[in-house]
């Protein structure tokens, strides 16, 4: 096996999990998901003795090999990588050999894949909440696994909850029982026939009902929010046909969406058969189009994220394309290259967490997330499709490589020679890229794209005035400006704004006397606007900029206003202390890494 996954204990060039069988109960009192973990695992050398798997927080009370008691002890601790568990078969396993590997786990309270909610924290009140976030490395904080994406498996589940709950995981569902065990639980059942990797692995458990909005898709949600979901995401078979034409058949039957609660750490996770979701449109082309690239084609290791990442981002806007037209492709893309240098500015040109392909030995990849992998990753995909003669040649390129990594874990020199195999009538032009600048040098690309300016141009004409405009020409504003601009134009005119020096208070001032941006609801516009008002230090903007911080959880909003907040001297010591009293509810993911941010370490 190339690539060993530095991120991970496991070995799979020894021994292959295949299958699991999990069996768990969700103690919703304990914070404890209990239960068995059964792999099918298969030994991929002679003479094989020994397992070694992922844990991070997990106890384990027994471990047996085909029925039979086995030996296991952890080995040292490591910060965020967790514990290597390391079991010892009771007999010699043959190369090609397979044998049943069954744990007995319980998951801790502070687990970094789960979240708990009280009812309180609940749209509907009364019962309570549990969702999973399994990437990157969390799904060793459930239950002991071969936690890397070079691995991929099918599984069985049955899952034990409280009867007035509904369970649901990134697989098909099938069927549920009373529980023999427990007349107050109810055990749900499901299945996932399409090997994918741990990370994909999802559990949410609520007072949960559904929608059918379309011959494979329904919405689940909290009662309250169930059925302005199913609206919201109307388009969604749609978007999932338009990707079908694109990418090849989808190949996971069931399409479904499931409505997180705000707190969520991201936009979406392209669980199999279940895309989590916080409720935007645009969140569901990505996330459908991770269906092919992600979860159909794998990064082998966390430092080939841009495979997954880039080609879905490729796939997005290949979507919104031919939804809205060539001109939004365009338009969204050169979005992405802002939001990349939005991205660059931050981390710093020279940091190595900005190489498409970073070194992340001894690096958590939890904290090395950005919109590197996707924006870098999209904008070199765009760049070579330019470059190879158009989107209807390239696309041709993307279905081959799909086809031929289908179910397979794949590195950038995979992905690589297969650009060369397709293209080998263009392998001129491909040697004229600077592959190694694009890999493995920090910063921005080594070429920007061309990009249609159609639709960008109304957004760079009206931020350039704001940069230019003295105290007396503040009265040439006026709500008009806005008229003929779409939401997607004014995230990109605020955009632009952020990538100046910060405006002076009167221009924010004035800004809201004409365009009124407080009462704007879309977040994306909310949580621009509000980076803008702080960093030009308007006081006025501070209670709602940190309300936005902790109404909602996605790290994307989150961590830069809680950043921006925090280097705001006159509202530093208030940011920490709203952080403090937060954090005991926050995702444990986003109040590490915000604390981290904030000098709060735990």
């Amino acid at each position: 096996m190339a690539a060993a996954d530095c991120s991970s204990f496991a070995s799979p060039s020894c021994c292959l999990t295949r299958h699991l069988y999990l069996r768990c109960r969700v103690d919703f009192g304990a914070r404890a998901l209990r239960g068995t973990a059964a792999f099918t695992a298969r030994a991929e050398r002679e003479a094989l003795r020994c397992l070694v798997l992922d844990t991070k927080d997990v106890q384990v009370f027994k471990v047996t090999v085909n029925g039979q008691d086995a030996t296991f002890a952890f080995g040292e601790k490591h910060s965020f990588k967790g514990t290597p568990l390391e079991i010892t078969l009771p007999f010699e396993l043959r190369r090609g050999q397979e044998a049943i590997v069954e744990i007995s786990f319980e998951s801790s309270p502070k687990s970094s894949a789960l979240q708990w909610f009280t009812p309180e924290q609940t749209s509907g009140k009364k019962h309570p909440f549990l969702f999973s976030q399994c990437q990157a490395i969390h799904c060793r904080a459930i239950f002991p696994c071969q936690d890397t994406p070079a691995v991929k498996l099918t599984y069985y589940a049955e899952i034990s909850v409280p009867k007035e709950l509904v369970a649901l995981m990134s697989a098909n569902r099938d069927g549920e029982m009373p529980d023999p065990e427990d007349s107050s639980q109810k055990i749900y059942c499901f299945s996932q026939n399409v090997p994918i990797p741990c990370y994909l692995i999802a559990l949410v458990v609520g007072a949960l009902e559904s929608r059918k909005i379309g011959p494979r898709t329904l919405v689940w949600a909290e009662k309250e929010l169930v059925d302005k979901s199913a609206y919201e995401f109307a388009e969604a078979e749609a978007m999932l046909k338009t990707a079908e034409d694109l990418a090849g058949p989808y190949v996971w039957g069931q399409y479904d969406l499931l409505v997180l609660p705000p707190s969520f750490p991201y936009g979406g996770m392209e669980n199999p058969c279940l895309t989590f979701v916080t409720p935007t449109l645009l969140v569901i082309a990505h996330e459908i189009s991770h269906s092919w690239t992600g979860n159909l084609v794998t990064n082998k290791t966390w430092e080939h994220f841009w495979l997954n990442e880039g080609h879905t981002v490729y796939l997005e806007r290949r979507i919104g394309g031919r939804l809205f037209g060539e001109q939004f492709r365009h338009f969204q893309a050169l979005g992405g290259w802002r939001e990349l240098q939005n991205t660059i500015n931050t981390l710093g040109d020279k940091n190595p967490v900005t190489n498409l392909i970073p070194n992340l030995n001894e690096v958590d990849p939890g904290v090395a997330y950005s919109s590197v992998p996707y924006e870098k990753g999209f904008a070199l995909l765009f760049y070579l499709e330019q470059l190879l003669g158009g989107p209807d040649i390239f696309i041709g390129f993307l279905k081959a490589y799909i086809q031929q990594f289908a179910y397979k874990s794949v590195i950038t020199e995979d992905w690589k020679k297969f650009l060369y195999s397709y293209f080998k009538d263009k392998v001129d032009v491909l040697d004229k890229v600077d592959w190694n600048s694009w890999f493995h040098a920090p910063g921005m690309p080594p070429v920007m794209p061309v990009y249609d300016m159609t639709l960008t141009n109304a957004c760079v004409a009206l931020s350039q005035r704001w940069i230019k405009a003295k105290e007396s020409d503040l009265g040439s504003f006026s709500s008009a400006d806005l008229k003929e601009m779409s939401s997607h134009q004014l995230i990109e005119f605020l955009a632009l704004l952020l990538l100046e020096s910060p405006l002076p208070v009167s221009h924010v001032q004035r800004m809201q006397q004409v365009y009124d941006f407080n009462a704007i609801n879309n977040s994306e516009i909310r949580f621009r606007w509000l980076r803008l008002c702080i960093k030009a230090k308007w006081d006025e903007a501070i209670p709602l900029a940190l309300k936005m911080a902790t109404d909602q959880g996605r790290m994307k909003f989150t961590r830069p206003l809680f950043r921006d907040l925090y280097s705001f001297d006159k509202c530093r010591d208030l940011t920490v202390k709203t952080f403090l009293e937060h954090r005991a509810s926050m995702h444990p993911v986003t109040s590490m890494l915000v604390g981290k941010d904030l000098k709060q370490e735990q």
